[in-house]
C-alpha cells in the first residue's frame, strides 16, 4: 500500500488540533478515480471508498463513523456537531468543540477551508463553491464557531486545494451575477482568452469573506486542482477531458489533547 500524502497548512499548526488537507494519493480506488477517492456521491466503487476513508480516519487518530461530513449542496449552511452522525445533514459545513470528531469536506475544485480558535478549543470544516461563497457559507461558519465559543479574531483558517485563478475561466453572465450582489465584486476577475470569458479568483474572494468575517490570520496554501492531475482530482479537468465522473478530496480538521495527543474517542 502506498502512504498517504497529505498536505498541511503552518496557519493550522496549532497545540491541540490536528488536520489535513488529503490528496489522491494513497488509496485503493482504480480507473479514473485513482486512488484515495472519498466521494461516496461518486459512481466508484463504494467498497472502496469506504476502505479509502477508514485509513484517512485511521491518519486523522479517529474512527471513520467520527469523521463528520455533511450531504453537500453549495449552500449557505453550517452545521454544529457533539457526536458521530446517524444520518448526515444537508449543509455545506460543520463545526464542533467536542474532541476526536474531525470536520471534514469534500471538494474537487471548491474552496475547503479548516478554521479553529485553539484557545477556545473549536474547530470547523467549509465547503465553499462559487455559490456557496456569495451567498455566505464563509461568514455562516465563523458565526456557528462563534456560537461554540470561539473568537472570530482569534481563529486561524486556511483554504486548501482548490481552482486557482489562471484555471477558473467563466462567461460574463459569472461576472454579471457578482457585480450584481456588489460592484466591488468586479475586482476578483481578470480578462480570459477571448472577448466573451473572464478568469476568477476563488481563493481571493474566499480569502476576503474570511477577513470581513473578522478572521485576519488566513491563508490559500496555493495549489491549484486544475493543474496537478499526480495529486488532486477536479471537476473541470474531467470535464476538459470528457471523462464520465471525478473523485472527491477530502480535507479534515479536529481537536486532539490539549497537548497534542490523539484521543480514540470523545
Amino acid at each position: 500500500m502506498s502512504g498517504l500524502e497529505v498536505l498541511t497548512s503552518q496557519i493550522l499548526d496549532l497545540a491541540g488540533v490536528e488536520h489535513a488537507f488529503f490528496t489522491r494519493v494513497g488509496g485503493v480506488s482504480e480507473g479514473i478515480y485513482e486512488s484515495l477517492n472519498l466521494g461516496l456521491g461518486s459512481k466508484d466503487d463504494p467498497g472502496r471508498v469506504l476502505q479509502n476513508r477508514r485509513r484517512v480516519a485511521e491518519r486523522m487518530g479517529t474512527k471513520p463513523e467520527s469523521v463528520l461530513i455533511a450531504y453537500q449542496v453549495h449552500s449557505a449552511l453550517v452545521v454544529s456537531a457533539d457526536a458521530a452522525w446517524e444520518d448526515r445533514p444537508e449543509a455545506d459545513g460543520v463545526a464542533t468543540s467536542a474532541r476526536s470528531l474531525a470536520c471534514g469536506v469534500l471538494s474537487a475544485d471548491c474552496a475547503p477551508i479548516l478554521l479553529a480558535d485553539a484557545q477556545a478549543r473549536v474547530v470547523a470544516a467549509v465547503h465553499a463553491g462559487w455559490r456557496g461563497a456569495i451567498d455566505g457559507v464563509v461568514e455562516a461558519g465563523v458565526a456557528r464557531m462563534v456560537e461554540l465559543g470561539a473568537r472570530a479574531d482569534n481563529i486561524s483558517a486556511a483554504i486548501g486545494p482548490c481552482i486557482g485563478p489562471s484555471s477558473y475561466e467563466v462567461g460574463l453572465e459569472f461576472l454579471e451575477r457578482f457585480e450584481a450582489a456588489d460592484p466591488g465584486y468586479g475586482r476578483y476577475f481578470a480578462a480570459g482568452l477571448a472577448d466573451d470569458k473572464h478568469r476568477f479568483d476563488l481563493p481571493a474572494f474566499v480569502l476576503d469573506r474570511l477577513r470581513s468575517a473578522g478572521v485576519s490570520r488566513c491563508e490559500w496554501i496555493g495549489r491549484d486542482t486544475m493543474i496537478e492531475p499526480r495529486l488532486f482530482y477536479s471537476n473541470r479537468r474531467a470535464f476538459k477531458r470528457a471523462e464520465p465522473d471525478y473523485g472527491r478530496l477530502l480535507s479534515a480538521i479536529m481537536l486532539t489533547e490539549p497537548g497534542g495527543g490523539l484521543l480514540g474517542a470523545p
